[in-house]
């Protein structure tokens, strides 16, 4: 090698430290990586920046829209309402939970689909009674594997689809040319979670940790056509809501104090809750739930892009000393009040009937716009942007409709998944399913970044010759064995995985397995699915895998809980990877 191929190793080397040993974001690490790159010769500026251009990377940004756009109307939420049930065991609970979950994953990028289904699983395991560190983990772990089924499943799958497809000028893999490695992998790992899971996992109740939370007295309504009216309050899921719970209704002026399960909702009943901010905004995406009307109070007409906001009431606020109806809160600022809390307890009483004081601290229902107003204003002390906006129940089957079309038009290759991602995306936002703000916010930059920059170290080590001087030496240390390449390409890839970021890891290996197939004349698919398996199958550190950090909070999990949990699931995915394509494909060209 040249000297441009000892400095690339010795980059790499350089950022495999960095990952491992500091907390400088990924992102930041690899456009450093391509700026060097750049900048010392080794790539033209054309090739540095190729990664940004890449159809895999295009993809996996449309993919991003569109699970906003299933998050943002509900559709979501009808799969798991249908679904879910009210199973008695943790193992009852994995099962209702595996099969749509892993279902949603096989067709939307994973990480937005465990960020949606945190809260709802949250919930709906105080729900059941069963600890969320039973269920947190294999959340997770259900999204990684159903994420392995299809091409679009994962960005990692998108992005090695990609970058294969630039390296060797082959037109690249169909949507679900790696279900037969894929599938059986998700069954025997389910298989593997549902047995040893509920001993594995620890048993944390969280019952104290949002005691201290802020109290808000909310009211809403019942709308009168939705499909909440005639329903018992059991059958309508409001008797065992967890930090939120029902004070009293109001029934044609009465109010019924002590609420009985079996109590019938009617049309436009007032519901008074209590609890906390989080709760609220669940409570909120209940279809037929709608903020209570009290004269100016509430606004006539719910606008898709109005959002959840807290705000404390300033000395200087002009509505202090009147009541809520009385303010004229929507025409003086633009907001709704749907909820109140003082000195951290909910106040007593109707909420139209509430007299402002300082400090009071208000949810509003509020246009964008309120924020950056009130933020040169005195009127309030303190704002916080929740960033929640009401689901489009009306839009749900229209998202539905969306995925199944693009899932179909893909899979029968009518057009590329680029084409796809592009139209459904632009779908989305077109037919109302998401707001324009919620697909840009979608969009996660620094996984884009990253992805972006990792293919430009990926190319530099096939054009310094880096990539054949390894791809020789792995051949020689196999002593030209296609099984043993296989499992060390399996191997290396997975203990990358768990030290860096999945991308980075299969985006750095590529090029390398590609040269030892050719100098060794193998098939390369089954080494490129090695790798797209190896690299999504992340399971025993919450480092490798972003979901898995994204559920490392909400379970309460300490570090020892993943690798208890996670080496196993290593292990038996990797049997099942290498076994599959050890005997679904011949590993020689001509075998």
């Amino acid at each position: 090698m040249e000297w441009q191929g000892w400095f690339t190793l010795g980059l790499c080397v350089a950022i495999l430290t960095l990952l491992i040993t500091t907390r400088i974001g990924p992102h930041l690490i690899m456009l450093g990586a391509l700026t060097i790159l750049s900048a010392t010769g080794i790539l033209s500026s054309a090739d540095a920046l190729s990664g940004f251009s890449n159809s895999g990377l295009i993809t996996v940004a449309g993919m991003f829209v569109v699970a906003a756009g299933m998050h943002a109307s509900g559709a979501i939420d009808l799969l798991v309402n249908t679904l879910l049930g009210r199973p008695k065991t943790p193992r009852a609970a994995l099962n209702r939970m595996f099969w749509p979950i892993a279902f949603l994953s096989s067709f939307l990028n994973n990480t937005p689909v465990v960020a949606t289904m945190i809260p709802a699983i949250y919930g709906w395991s105080r729900k059941i009674g069963i600890s969320p560190s039973k269920l947190m983990i294999p959340l997770s772990y259900t999204a990684i594997l159903g994420g392995t089924v299809t091409l679009i499943g994962t960005s990692t799958n998108l992005i090695v689809n990609g970058q294969y497809q630039t390296l060797t000028g082959e037109p690249g893999f169909s949507l679900f040319s790696i279900t037969a490695v894929g599938l059986p992998v998700a069954i025997v790992g389910f298989l593997f979670m549902w047995l040893a899971f509920p001993k594995l996992l620890p048993d944390r109740q969280q019952g104290q940790v949002f005691s201290n939370l802020r109290e808000f007295t909310l009211e809403v309504s019942i709308d009168s056509d939705g499909p909440l009216v005639g329903k018992t309050i059991e059958q309508a899921g409001l008797r065992h809501l967890q930090r939120i719970y029902l004070v009293e209704i109001e029934r044609g002026g009465t109010a019924l104090a002590v609420v009985a399960p079996d109590e019938v909702l009617q049309g436009n009943d007032r519901l008074v809750f209590a609890g906390d901010t989080d709760a609220i905004s669940d409570l909120l995406r209940i279809k037929g739930i709608v903020p209570s009307m009290d004269g100016d109070q509430t606004f006539v007409e719910r606008h898709p892009e109005r959002r959840l906001v807290e705000a404390v009431v300033s000395p200087h606020c002009t509505a202090i000393g009147y009541a809520i109806r009385d303010a004229r809160f929507r025409a003086r600022y633009g907001a709704a009040v749907l909820a109140v809390a003082r000195n951290g307890e909910r106040i007593k009483g109707n909420l139209g009937s509430i007299i402002l004081q300082a400090g009071d601290t208000l949810l509003l229902e509020a246009r964008p716009a309120f924020v950056t107003r009130q933020r040169y204003n005195k009127d309030f002390l303190l704002i916080n942007d929740l960033n929640t906006e009401a689901p489009r129940h009306e839009r749900a089957y229209v998202a539905w409709l969306i995925l199944v079309g693009v899932v179909t038009a893909a899979s029968f290759e009518a057009i590329t998944m680029l084409n796809a991602a592009l139209i459904g995306a632009g779908l989305m936002v077109m037919t109302g399913c998401c707001s324009a703000s919620q697909a840009e916010k979608s969009l996660d930059l620094t996984v884009i970044l990253t992805i972006a920059a990792s293919f430009a170290l990926g190319m530099a080590l096939e054009k310094t010759g880096v990539a054949k001087y390894l791809a020789a030496n792995i051949v020689d240390l196999s002593g030209g064995r296609p099984w043993l390449l296989l499992i060390l390409t399996y191997v290396a890839i997975s203990i990358l995985t768990e030290v860096i970021t999945n991308n980075a890891a299969a985006l750095l290996m590529l090029p390398i397995v590609l040269e030892i197939t050719e100098k060794a004349d193998l098939n390369n698919v089954p080494f490129v699915f090695a790798i797209m398996m190896a690299a999504s199958a992340s399971f025993a550190t919450p480092l490798g895998y972003q979901t898995n950090m994204m559920v490392y909070g909400p379970g309460e999990y300490r570090f020892s809980d993943f690798l208890r949990a996670g080496i196993p699931m290593n292990i038996v995915t990797a049997v099942v990877t290498i076994t599959v394509l050890l005997i679904g494909w011949p590993l020689t060209r001509n075998g």
